[in-house]
């Protein structure tokens, strides 16, 4: 039995505590229980339980432990024990889909054929045997098929392709007492190697009958029917990669948010305390730009008047270049924030569409590259519900396929209700014609709610499904990290986040 557990907390580059530095997984396996059935042995399970006060860090601090098992009020349960060992399975990167079936079975019941079936077994570094998988029984059959399995490369071998397996054929017995038909060793190379070259059977050996006759070959042929690697990327597999994060923001300029001069307004520019916009801004741009080498951020603006015909404008360059629009840096994107501010003349409505629509298309050129080098994060910094719902829910799903996500940070008191819908946790975003968002790109975050909180908090509640979403991304493309092609062989990459 095994259980998955994170511990740990290491420096991410924007200098927060990673929630999961590593990732560990715990065995648990008993021996000499009582037994608790009058005519049958025992079936255990076993309960695991974290308690509040840091016990939980106490048990994996430790490789292995081994403790007796106890009886009420602390009496030995005979000489029963119960072995946890902790193993890091940070590097696990995949996952494989084994198919196995059998020729030829020695028959071990008297008035019908075997009801075979298989244990897979990885060795242990202390030699002990590890159960990766158990079959289900196949009646009756001298030459089962058994249904194919999906297992982590860490579980099946702790990602060491070339450490021992070992696979045991039982016929069953209903009351516990399997037969044992034979046996064989090998590795996942060797699997694959096989399976590759079109020889993957082994003998199914059973070692007392091949001692007792010279003439014994075996108890039947096990042959792997179908091996496929799935290989499984991070999203730290992906920025190490090369993948760039580009960061675009995009800040509500509504007559809603009140005049900047006031002030009450949203907008008000403090010389001593930086506004929502502000604080918001910061806490998740110091964080993006940390994946972004050349630290330059597109900065939008919706929904004011703007010089020089101060027509409304619902994109425009809050720096007025529209041929650039980039920021050096967060802080270039501060002044230009607050330069441009006394320049426009806040007004309406509040549409988000057309700047959704605007990063899409820069996105969808990126798309076209087929390689995973470039993924678009969209911030929008809004005091207010959309006015152009149906156009934004049709631009959202339409970026569902591009690489882009966008967070959305409501900032002020007003009812953001009618937000969630954007936010696909409750269930999947339709376009006003119905169709589906391919994956869920939408994150919307009140910032009332963290007013309080830490940036480092703020930026971690609001960028806490971006990792998903970039991997969800690549691998629904198949699309491995840059300089990691997928090997003939391997199936198209899977995902983690």
């Amino acid at each position: 039995m095994s259980a998955g557990s994170e511990r740990g907390a290491a420096a991410t580059p924007g200098g927060l505590p990673a929630p999961c530095a590593s990732k560990v997984e715990l065995r648990l396996s008993c021996r000499h229980l009582l037994d608790r059935d009058p005519l049958t042995k025992s079936d255990p399970s076993v309960a695991l339980l974290q308690q509040a006060q840091g016990q939980w860090v106490q048990i994996v601090a430790q490789k292995k432990v081994t403790r007796p098992l106890l009886l009420k009020f602390g009496r030995n349960a005979g000489k029963s024990t119960i072995t946890v060992i902790a193993e890091d399975i940070s590097g696990n990167n995949g996952y494989v889909e084994l198919s196995f079936r059998a020729r030829k079975l020695d028959d071990k019941d008297l008035f019908s054929k075997s009801d075979p079936f298989l244990e897979l077994y990885r060795v242990n570094d202390d030699q002990g045997l590890q159960l990766v998988y158990r079959t289900e029984v196949v009646k009756n059959n001298l030459n089962p098929v058994w249904e194919p399995f999906k297992v982590s490369l860490s579980s099946l071998c702790s990602c060491e392709e070339t450490r021992p397996l070992k696979c045991l054929v039982w016929d069953y017995d209903s009351r516990g007492k399997h037969d044992f038909i034979g046996e064989f060793s090998t590795t996942f190379e060797e699997m694959q190697k096989a399976f590759e070259e079109g020889q993957a059977q082994w003998d199914c050996v059973n070692p007392k009958y091949k001692q007792k006759r010279r003439s014994y070959k075996n108890s039947g042929v096990v042959i792997l029917a179908d091996l496929k690697f799935h290989r499984v990327y991070s999203f730290l597999d992906y920025i190490m990669g090369g993948c760039q994060i580009h960061f675009t923001v995009a800040i509500d300029f509504t007559a809603s948010n009140g005049d900047p001069r006031n002030s009450c307004s949203l907008h008000y520019i403090n010389p001593y305390q930086p506004n929502e916009y502000l604080k918001a801004l910061v806490s998740v741009g110091e964080i993006c730009q940390d994946y972004d080498s050349d630290k330059r951020f597109s900065a939008l603006g919706f929904g004011a008047r703007i010089p020089p015909k101060y027509e409304v404008s619902h994109d425009f360059a809050i720096n007025f270049n529209p041929e650039d629009d980039e920021c050096e840096g967060i802080q270039g994107v501060v002044e230009a924030y607050q330069n441009c501010l006394p320049r426009v003349q806040l007004y309406g409505p509040t549409n988000v569409a057309p700047i959704i629509s605007k990063v899409a298309r820069v996105a969808a050129a990126e798309e076209s590259t087929g390689e995973a080098s470039q993924y678009y994060i969209l911030l929008i910094l809004t005091d207010g519900v959309v006015t152009d719902m149906a156009d934004t829910r049709e631009a959202i799903v339409r970026a569902s396929r591009l690489p882009m996500s966008i967070i959305i940070v409501g900032v002020g008191n007003a009812d953001f209700t009618d937000m969630q819908v954007l936010d696909g946790d409750d269930g999947v975003l339709r376009s006003p014609r119905g169709e589906p968002a391919l994956r869920d790109i939408v994150q919307f975050v009140p910032f009332r709610e963290l007013k309080n909180a830490s940036p480092a908090a703020l930026a971690k509640c609001v960028l806490a499904e971006v990792p998903k979403q970039v991997v969800e991304y690549y691998s629904h493309r198949g699309l491995p990290p840059r300089g990691l092609g997928v090997p003939a062989g391997e199936a198209s990459p899977g995902c983690t986040s």
